[in-house]
């Protein structure tokens, strides 16, 4: 395999369990490079298991092809069984043997390996996790994220060719959730080894993907760096499952459009009717001067003081938007404010799927 080709090919996949519903996943495309953390995003039932579960040969798809390091994996005529695809897979209850020891655990899967070799190679593997004083001890003893370590550990040690993983993090409580993603990234760029993550929680996807693609109703919408994604989504759907955003319709003229907040450029240009993403961390308040017409500032509704930095809800006419600033500004409910952009609104390019726009979407 030529440095230049992907790791992983997946190319136009679609898969269906009921003709009347209709496909869980739908002309899927997308490839994974050499070395790269590569992330599937979106809702449940968006059909990103699915993918996963095709990708690894226990589904099998209706149509499309897979292909890992050129090799065909599957096609309309051909399936290679799970077990021969060199694909590492890591799933959310981690699946450890509980009657063995860790270096047990990680002894099992390495078969094809000459017996004599086997030890040695899974205490170097375990070493490198961290987990060289746990090699003895059975998994109801270790803390949950090292149990992930030693199913990452097992999942690595045939040294597949990339590795999968389904939710793995979401047993793990938020602090020791991020100390272990932060691990298991390293520990994958150390080991030089490609790698797809299937996920709905976005900031798990953010942190630790080099790219994502954000999957809804079995397509994707988007792919792109994680910068790319949250500032710069396409769609009304991207923009909102990636984190708060303020969507406004707004009338466009070339490179501004006119909103509530004035003229506001653009990050490309558009004319007529547009739908405009704009993030709350991407407008900032100033203060109403004495004798500023109302039309031109608007009030703050609550105030959100969380330490570091600060969520206004402003009503500006009839609408309200979302602010982030950080803890400087300080502005009480009922001040009459000025809300100013700090960055281009983004425009969305499924204006004709919105009857109704919200003033703002929260997801959390």
């Amino acid at each position: 395999m030529s440095q230049t080709e992907p790791l992983l090919e997946v190319d136009d996949i679609s898969k269906s369990f009921d003709e009347k519903v209709g496909n869980v996943v739908d002309q899927v495309r997308f490839t994974v490079n050499n070395n790269e953390i590569f992330a599937l995003l979106g809702p449940s039932g968006c059909g990103k298991t699915t993918t996963l579960r095709i990708i690894a040969g226990l589904e099998h798809a209706d149509s499309g092809i897979v292909k890992l390091a050129g090799r065909m994996l599957c096609s309309p005529d051909k399936s290679v069984p799970p077990e021969q695809r060199g694909i590492g897979l890591v799933f959310q209850e981690y699946a450890l043997f509980p009657h063995l020891s860790v270096l047990n655990n990680v002894i099992f899967g390495l078969k094809a390996i000459p017996k004599p070799y086997r030890e040695e190679k899974a205490v170097e593997i375990l070493c490198m996790m961290g987990l060289r004083d746990h090699l003895h001890r059975n998994p109801h003893e270790l803390s949950g994220g090292q149990q992930q370590r030693v199913a990452l550990a097992r999942a690595i040690a045939p040294m597949p060719k990339m590795i999968m993983f389904d939710e793995p993090f979401s047993n793990l409580d938020a602090v020791l959730r991020q100390s272990t993603r932060d691990e298991v990234r390293a520990l994958l760029k150390k080991a030089g080894m490609g790698a797809l993550l299937v996920t709905h929680d976005q900031e798990e996807a953010l942190s630790f993907a080099d790219r994502i693609a954000v999957m809804n109703e079995g397509r994707i919408e988007q792919i792109g760096s994680p910068e790319e994604v949250y500032y710069r989504p396409r769609t009304q759907f991207v923009a909102q499952f990636l984190g708060r955003t303020n969507l406004i319709s707004a009338e466009a003229d070339g490179e501004y459009a006119k909103t509530e907040f004035g003229n506001v450029k653009l990050d490309r240009p558009a004319h007529g009717k547009v739908l405009l993403s704009i993030r709350p961390e991407h407008l900032t308040l100033v203060g109403a001067e004495d004798g500023t017409p109302l039309s031109e500032s608007g009030e703050v509704v609550t105030k959100d003081f969380k330490g570091h930095d600060i969520t206004y809800r402003v009503r500006i006419r009839t609408r309200e938007c979302l602010v982030h600033t950080d803890n400087m500004l300080n502005y009480e409910a009922g001040a009459r404010v000025i809300v100013s952009p700090l960055d281009k609104a983004v425009v969305l390019e499924d204006i004709e799927q919105t009857e109704e726009i919200p003033d703002y979407h929260d997801i959390l």
